[in-house]
């Protein structure tokens, strides 16, 4: 069955996170729009954000030690050792909304999340690796 916006795209392997059609399409055409074939999607997390945790993508052309690198429907992902216990089997769509566009992640380890989405805790083992001082507070994350 194909993928849908709402389904990750299916593969034979156990992927460390999963992406929707629309996803693996949004960042295929950033990476064109860059016209660089080096770069890979970095997904993490970071400390802040009113829920103590906030996510992170970006296009990186580096390749650290630890980091765990896999594909995804042509796109090359790379998550950190450390992201990685908080987003293994997370799931990265792209939607639209009048608003415009932007990723939002779906998350099965997330506990408590904020309103915006872009903001969890992971329960009461901690950010275990994370400083999680830069945020603090609700609205910290802009979301309120």
């Amino acid at each position: 069955m194909p993928a849908t916006l709402e389904q990750p795209i299916e593969t034979a392997i156990n992927l460390p996170i999963s992406m929707t059609e629309a996803a693996a399409n949004e960042v295929r055409s950033l990476v064109a729009q860059q016209e660089r074939d080096d770069l890979a999607l970095r997904v993490y997390v970071a400390g802040g954000g009113c829920s103590g945790l906030q996510y992170g993508m970006a296009l990186d052309e580096n390749i650290e030690p630890g980091d765990e690198v896999f594909e995804v429907s042509g796109v090359r992902c790379v998550v950190d050792s450390t992201s990685l216990r908080y987003l293994s089997g997370s799931v990265v769509d792209y939607i639209t909304t009048e608003m415009g566009g932007g990723f939002k992640i779906e998350n099965p380890n997330a506990t408590k999340s904020c309103g915006c989405g872009s903001s969890f805790s992971a329960g009461e083992e901690g950010a275990e690796g994370l400083d999680t001082s830069a945020g603090g507070g609700c609205g910290s994350c802009g979301c309120h």
